[in-house]
């Protein structure tokens, strides 16, 4: 982390020790069994072993790393969450964890005030794969014999939950900017065997944000429900129905009309893995998780977390870890929306470094804050970029001095000549190099950044 942030938790963390012992103290003193104490020498020689391998990482603090969709929690929810922590709180009934099951309820309010949903039901979850099951869960039971359409460029989550479910999958090819292709989802509906559509809002590949709002008007003349994996790209309704930062308002103001949402506070939410969450607008679908069990919910007469939900134990300090981080950095453009827009400045900016280049060339221009690129090459065959963009995510990331870290990303070749129709198909596929600019941070690092990946783009096509 950076000296400002390492500042803060230097600062912050001691108080999470001192509320649980504050806390703690009025219950009377106790002594602690033998059986639980470590030695000092023991707890250093141990710690010393895990400082080691820890070292062992990349860094996914600094702008520097634009790779994959990685990056340290805020300070607030680490102080959060180790506060919480300390007491331990398991959130899937109220008597495991009282204050926390009300942070956890506050804090998917305002996740449901962020999609602009008027009504909810909700909860947290592990991550958006536990988080899309449960939306897809809540599908097969109100259409048990019809099946989930989803974009050839969604996330791998809705194919596989489709078989965890035992629900027929319906794979609907995108368009040339990696959104669900309308035509084909309408040829699709027509047969009758669909019962929900997915759309993304910033797929994990691209960051395509799929047109909800033309979706929604598909689905609903054809009788099927429309779910929403906001997993990635969700926090950008925040700027997105406001229609700011350039941002299509349109398919984010329609997330509140569909059926189900699911978002991911641990991506562009800051907080610590794994906190994802799955929203529902109409708060009837909590019944189609009702069960009960002999020695839990008999503190309160409301419907517990965990009665509306697959999960059973789910850590409460993710709920306190994200309820602080919003109190802070409030859901709205002045909050968590001035990150969210330096990303996508940084995003955009970099498409037009790239355009201008003459060792890199854009693949395609990026909707949020995903950028997609490739080493220009002599000939401009897909073998020929696939072997530059492996060549330059191996040379950035292996350099013993100014490293990047980079990632790659698949494109097939009817995708690839789709965008680049000038390009030579010798191959199936290509690797293209993709850039998540997931960090604010990015926005000033960027001139130092583009100008070290077109180095080592240049260098890959001399040495080819």
């Amino acid at each position: 982390m950076d000296l400002h942030d390492l500042h803060d938790l230097r600062d912050w963390l001691p108080r999470a020790v001192e509320v649980a012992e504050r806390w703690g103290g009025q219950f009377g003193p106790y002594t602690t069994h033998a059986a639980h104490r470590v030695g000092p020498d023991a707890f250093t020689e141990a710690f010393d072993r895990l400082a080691k391998r820890m070292d062992h990482n990349y860094p996914f603090f600094h702008p520097r790393y634009a790779g994959q969709m990685v990056k340290p929690p805020h300070p607030a929810a680490v102080v959060g969450y180790l506060t919480a922590m300390l007491f331990n709180p398991n959130n899937h009934a109220a008597e495991g964890g009282p204050a926390t099951t009300e942070m956890e309820k506050e804090a998917v309010a305002e996740l449901a005030g962020m999609f602009g949903l008027p009504a909810h039901v909700g909860h947290l979850t592990t991550s958006g794969t536990m988080a899309n099951l449960e939306a897809l869960y809540v599908a097969r039971q109100l259409h048990p014999e019809r099946g989930i359409a989803y974009s050839s460029e969604c996330h791998y989550t809705h194919e596989r939950m489709c078989q965890v479910l035992g629900m027929e999958g319906h794979r609907i090819p995108a368009d040339g900017r990696g959104r669900i292709d309308l035509g084909a989802l309408e040829e699709a509906l027509r047969g009758g065997r669909i019962g929900t559509v997915v759309v993304t809002t910033g797929t994990t590949g691209l960051g395509a944000v799929d047109p909800v709002h033309e979706v929604l008007a598909l689905a609903r003349r054809y009788g099927a429900r429309v779910h929403v994996d906001a997993a990635y790209g969700g926090f950008y309704a925040i700027l997105g129905r406001a229609g700011l930062a350039g941002l299509d308002p349109a398919p984010w103001r329609a997330i509140a009309e569909c059926d189900s949402v699911v978002v991911d506070p641990h991506k562009h939410g800051l907080q610590p893995y794994g906190c994802g969450a799955v929203l529902f607008p109409d708060p009837r679908a909590g019944r189609h998780f009702a069960h009960d069990s002999p020695y839990t919910y008999f503190t309160d007469s409301d419907l517990h977390l965990g009665e509306i939900s697959l999960e059973c134990s789910r850590a409460g300090a993710a709920a306190a870890a994200l309820w602080l981080t919003l109190q802070v950095l409030p859901l709205t453009p002045d909050g968590f929306g001035r990150i969210l827009a330096a990303n996508r400045r940084a995003a955009l900016a970099w498409a037009e470094l790239i355009t201008s280049s003459d060792s890199l060339e854009l693949y395609q221009p990026p909707e949020l804050d995903i950028v997609t690129y490739f080493p220009a090459t002599a000939d401009g065959s897909l073998r020929a970029v696939d072997a530059a963009s492996e060549r330059l995510l191996r040379d950035g990331m292996t350099a013993e001095s100014d490293p990047v870290f980079l990632s790659v990303l698949r494109a097939d070749a009817d995708a690839f000549l789709r965008r680049h129709p000038q390009a030579v198909r010798d191959a199936d596929a290509a690797r293209i190099v993709r850039s998540v600019l997931i960090k604010p941070e990015a926005e000033h690092y960027l001139p130092r950044l583009h100008a070290r990946v077109a180095e080592l783009a240049a260098r890959t096509r001399r040495a080819a």
